[in-house]
């Protein structure tokens, strides 16, 4: 009978109808099939069967898992080892990636520590910690100061060279100026002659004589106020001329002079001699190394004489080479036109024999003589092309100016256009923003960003200067005496400063201004400019004037209309000149009065009490006798007692018997009360005395 036999008769007694028909019976499951094992059989055998496959099932599949689980663990410990390996190689490089160096080496300044650290073969680590000791701190990417960079070296013992780092000027205008021309391409150039010399000894008188113009009679005073340059054919041959001012006030213009030249001519009136300014331009022109031409001019007055103006040229390596020297001497004569051909022979005698020569060839180079603004025509710079040649269209940097050449004009005749000049030529150009500095020298580029670029660099470098204080003068000294006594931040309070604002027609006038300036130094009063610019005075300049307390020089330009009409509204003082002595000698004045004034004191009388005299609410009145001199009102009174001052006092009220007087001559009595002071006795001697001003006046430094 099936095991399932009796369940299945029973259920279908309780629940069937009659006649149904029977279940049959079923095989185990487990008897046909592997899957029979999970059945619910519920016989003991089976069950236990079932149970020991399933976990057998189970443990296969933990085992697999942890297989791959292995497996994958397995390669990442080996990824994280090769990571560590590579690391730690790393950090053993990195201790110091210097290489010790054995001799010296440059640095680039500005520089890093990491930077420092290479240059040096010593490591980073040893930097900083140099640099904790200065209290400095700083990481490896971190730069280092200029000085500190030095103070550094010098700390850890190393043999460093520092150089600063090459901005473009460096890389293009030196590299313009170490340029060798070849020998093949030089050309015969005309000489560059300076008239050099004293005051009024004819020097343009001489050039206006050989060029055919009177310029003279422009000049206020009949002095050269500006630099001037033309270039005049001689029998097909060029010369050019520089005419400098003979003032003493310009001797920096004539010093720029001596330095374009390639012959100094020497002029010395007949009649006067060696004049200090003639010493000076001796000097410069042997600073300069040229040869040097005297030209004895006014030889036809009958004062002249040539015998003892050569004498004094021995005196200063100049003999004569009608005395077996080598110095030419040519009489001449500005009026008379004695020896003009003579001199013009000499000088062409002498660019022969010294070869002078040029590559006209290679872009220009040269020297600005003066700038100036002109009314339609912007920037108008004077420059002497030394080499090269210069073109219309040409970009130029000279100081802190930049521009490209709009036009040049000949320097004799102002309106007749050039369009390009050789060597040895002067011209007048158009074209820069704003005016160079007279001295200047002038490089052309082919980049007019590049020339941009090197202007603002060269008038920011000058700004800094500027700002740094150079105008200053203080010694170590000075200094430390005036730390010692508290006195620099009150240095202001003492110092009386006159401010002034410069505006003049050319660039040389205003250098010349601040050269006389410079001389007219004291103690107790200070120049100071605060503005300094080429062209007339405009509105800015009267604001700036107003604001200061300053006074306006304006020197050959005038206000216009707007800043004449601010400069009376705010009453500020706009002074013209056209000589340049005339402004140091007003400015001398000016100082002069806010001098301090010195005090002089003047003995007046001697008196001896007789006796005193206490009056309620008034105090003690001396009786006194004059002994000597008089006494005076408003004058001060030293007590003396025993032969010692013990007080100095002024002198309140002066009574002879009940009358004030204002003063009591020797032999007569008086009564006497000193202010702030009662304790007078009997036999005090009472000496009177008074202090007297006196206007001091400002002598020059020169």
């Amino acid at each position: 009978k099936a095991p399932l036999d009796n369940l299945t008769r029973g259920k279908g007694k309780g629940k069937g109808k009659a006649g149904a028909t029977p279940i049959e019976p079923q095989t185990p499951p487990d008897a046909e099939s592997p899957l029979g094992r999970r059945g619910r059989g519920k016989g003991k055998g089976g069950v236990d069967r079932g149970l020991a496959d399933m976990a057998s099932t189970r443990a296969e599949r933990q085992q697999q898992r942890k297989t791959r689980a292995r497996s994958r663990q397995g390669d990442d410990d080996s990824g994280r080892q090769r990571h560590h390996r590579r690391v730690r190689t790393l950090t053993r490089k990195g201790t110091n990636t210097a290489a010790p160096r054995k001799g010296k080496v440059a640095l680039e300044l500005p520089c890093t520590v990491r930077s420092f650290s290479e240059a040096a073969g010593i490591s980073s680590v040893q930097v900083q910690g140099t640099l904790m000791k200065l209290g400095v701190m700083a990481t490896i990417n971190s730069q280092i100061e200029d000085e500190t960079a030095e103070l550094l070296a010098v700390d850890l013992g190393l043999d460093l060279e520092f150089k600063q780092q090459e901005s473009l000027e460096d890389q293009l205008i030196v590299d313009l100026d170490e340029i060798e021309d070849d020998p093949a391409s030089l050309e015969p150039r005309a000489p560059i002659v300076t008239f050099l010399g004293h005051v009024d000894h004819g020097k343009t008188s001489l050039l206006d004589y050989l060029i055919g113009i009177n310029v003279v009679s422009g000049e206020a005073g009949g002095i050269t106020q500006h630099i001037r340059a033309y270039q005049v054919n001689k029998d097909g041959r060029s010369v050019a001329f520089v005419d400098t001012p003979g003032h003493e006030a310009f001797t920096e213009m004539r010093a720029r002079g001596a330095n374009v030249t390639d012959i100094a001519v020497l002029v010395i009136a007949a009649d006067d001699g060696i004049m200090p300014q003639t010493e000076e331009a001796i000097s410069h022109a042997k600073a300069a190394e040229v040869p040097i031409v005297v030209a004895l001019n006014k030889s036809d007055l009958p004062g002249a004489d040539a015998n003892r103006v050569m004498t004094q040229l021995t005196e200063y390596d100049l003999t004569p080479s009608a005395w077996g020297g080598e110095t030419e001497v040519v009489e001449t004569s500005a009026i008379t036109g004695q020896g003009m051909d003579e001199l013009l022979d000499t000088l062409l005698t002498i660019a022969e024999l010294n070869e002078y020569q040029a590559n006209p060839k290679r872009h220009a180079v040269g020297t600005c003589l003066e700038a100036q603004q002109e009314g339609g025509r912007g920037v108008v710079a004077k420059v002497m092309v030394q080499n090269g040649t210069l073109k219309v269209g040409d970009v130029v940097v000279c100081g802190g100016a930049h521009g490209r050449v709009k036009a040049m004009y000949d320097t004799l005749r102002a309106n007749k256009r050039i369009k390009q000049a050789g060597p040895s030529m002067p011209v007048n150009l158009t074209g820069l923003d704003i005016a160079p500095g007279a001295g200047d020298a002038f490089h052309v580029l082919d980049d007019i960003a590049k020339a941009r670029e090197i202007a603002a660099s060269r008038s920011d470098r000058s700004r800094t200067q500027s700002l740094a204080g150079i105008s200053t003068k203080i010694s170590f000294e000075e200094f430390q005496a005036r730390l010692e006594e508290g006195r620099l931040t009150g240095a202001a309070d003492e110092v009386v400063t006159l401010n002034l604002i410069i505006r003049a027609d050319v660039r040389g006038s205003i250098e010349a201004i601040e050269k006389e300036l410079g001389k007219l130094e004291h103690p107790e009063v200070q120049v100071k400019i605060l503005h300094k610019a080429v062209g007339g005075v405009t509105v800015g300049d009267v604001q700036l004037a107003s604001t200061a307390g300053a006074v306006i020089v304006a020197f050959n330009v005038v206000p216009d209309d707007a800043a004449r009409s601010l400069a009376d509204d705010r009453g500020v003082e706009v002074r013209r000149y056209d000589i340049i002595y005339k402004v140091t000698d007003d400015i001398r004045a000016m100082l002069e009065g806010k001098l301090k004034p010195e005090e002089h004191i003047l003995e007046l009388g001697r008196a001896l009490v007789k006796q005193t005299f206490s009056i309620s609410r008034v105090g003690t009145i001396a009786g006194c006798y004059v002994m000597q001199g008089s006494i005076e009102r408003h004058c001060r009174i030293r007590v003396i007692r025993d032969g010692r001052v013990i007080g100095d006092y002024p002198l309140d009220t002066l009574r002879r018997v009940k009358d004030d007087v204002k003063e009591v001559p020797r032999g007569m009595e008086c009564g006497m009360k000193l202010a702030g002071f009662n304790d007078v006795k009997q036999d005090d001697m009472l000496e009177a005395y008074k202090i007297e001003e006196v206007a001091r006046k400002l002598e020059s430094s020169a």
